[in-house]
């Protein structure tokens, strides 16, 4: 019985965790316009290391599904600091996912080092995906923030 009592507040603990992040997780990703269907949504996604560390390797990983094939396109990235834009860049689509994309589940991967001289702190990353005749296939918001790496590395 009390083997039976263990496993329940584990089991109890185990999806307390899980809510929670799925709730910090849901807070992070906004759609840059919630009252618009886009073709493209987001799933769920994932920031490795989290912290994001300057001068390290981060990866940001976003599971996503589409309503139609997509076979070429753009990813127009933003980057801003407690609201001041710092950086911009615009990928080619399928350098981040394998093209063509079939209508259903995909991965979209983009990795890089930080700069050293990029500051500590809140980040907003909008992520703007277009086709190749520039129809915007969805827009999001990812709030993340940027650690020490030298910090990380003593603790």
């Amino acid at each position: 019985m009390e083997i039976l009592a263990q496993f329940n507040i584990i089991l109890v603990l185990f999806f307390t965790v899980f809510l929670l992040s799925a709730c910090n997780q849901a807070e992070n990703v906004t759609y840059c316009n919630d009252s618009r269907h886009y073709i493209v949504n987001v799933l769920s996604f994932e920031v490795s290391p989290d912290p994001m560390l300057v001068g390290r390797p981060a990866t940001i990983i976003i599971s996503a599904s589409t309503s139609q094939p997509i076979s070429d396109g753009k990813a127009v990235i933003d980057v801003s600091f407690l609201g001041l834009h710092v950086h911009t860049e615009t990928r080619d689509l399928c350098e981040e996912v394998s093209c063509p994309v079939a209508a259903g589940n995909f991965v979209l991967s983009h990795s890089q080092t930080l700069p050293v001289f990029r500051k500590q702190g809140s980040y907003t990353l909008q992520m703007t995906l277009h086709d190749e005749n520039n129809l915007e296939l969805t827009c999001i918001r990812i709030k993340f923030i940027i650690g020490n790496a030298s910090f990380a590395s003593n603790s």
